[in-house]
């Protein structure tokens, strides 16, 4: 049995070289013109690393100033990952024929 694990790749760095834009410095004011203000330690690790979280509004500035979409800055992928199960677990699935067994009823009268 698999499951799905999404993975991405995180472009900002190779798109900004393609704009001509190759250093933290570039990128500042065209963040700034849009209303986006993070220091120069934010946006190196914006541009060195890929972020597990980021701001939509970040996103959207940075799409705009680098004229490009979601898709160029992160490429998405769908991996197969097998699901481990637990060494020594037993089965979660329990047959009913077999563990549960009916009580015979038993009529009385009331009178």
């Amino acid at each position: 049995m698999t499951s799905q694990t999404i993975t991405y790749s995180w472009r900002l760095r190779e798109i900004m070289a393609a704009r001509g834009l190759h250093t933290i410095s570039d990128l500042i004011p065209l963040l700034t013109e849009r209303g986006i203000t993070l220091s120069a330690s934010q946006i190196y690790r914006l541009v060195s690393t890929r972020p597990d979280r980021i701001s939509l509004t970040v996103l959207g500035a940075l799409t705009d100033a680098l004229e490009c979409t979601v898709e160029d800055l992160c490429a998405f992928r769908a991996e197969a990952a097998p699901i481990r199960k637990a060494a020594g677990a037993s089965p979660t699935v329990i047959d009913l024929n077999t563990t549960i067994h009916p009580k015979r009823a038993r009529i009385r009268r009331t009178d």
